[in-house]
């Protein structure tokens, strides 16, 4: 039996699905693939351009809307003794091109025991923990740009 085609992505769905796949972050960026509903139903995803999908995204079915969620995957949870500091240490982790999750009192990473060890020297906390990991889209999101490769001629 052929996959169903996905028809649309539905951004920050709401609503009874007919299925869930559960994607970790570099699963949620994809131009096309074959997706495993928990159901063990197949869906196609194939657009022109790569996107991204968040947690909380719809897929459109012919049968409905198959719900995205996000797969908890190893981080590293950084938080410091200030806003201030928090801001200083986002900047490094920045300049490092590093995806990062950045929240009120909190940054979300990758786990990296090498940048870990170099925020720690910034005088962050660090801990590992595990979670969904929904990174900031930076300034080309709209455009589905990957940074993958740090080229810089936009």
């Amino acid at each position: 039996m052929s996959p169903a085609p996905i028809t649309g992505v539905l951004r920050h769905w709401h609503g009874k699905p007919i299925d869930r796949v559960v994607l970790d972050y570099d699963g949620r960026h994809r131009r096309r693939i074959v997706l495993t509903g928990e159901s063990g139903a197949q869906y196609l995803l194939d657009q022109a351009e790569a996107i991204h999908l968040r947690g909380g995204d719809g897929l459109q079915t012919d049968a409905g809307v198959v719900a995205v969620l996000a797969k908890p995957e190893p981080l590293i949870e950084v938080r410091a003794e200030s806003p201030e500091a928090l801001i200083r240490l986002a900047w490094h982790i920045g300049n490092r091109h590093l995806a990062a999750a950045i929240q009120a009192n909190r940054i979300l990473i990758r786990r990296d025991h090498v940048i870990a060890h170099m925020l720690e020297h910034q005088g962050a906390s660090v801990r590992e923990v595990e979670e969904a990991f929904d990174p900031e889209g930076g300034a080309y999101q709209d455009h589905s740009h990957d940074h993958g490769g740090h080229g810089h001629d936009h």
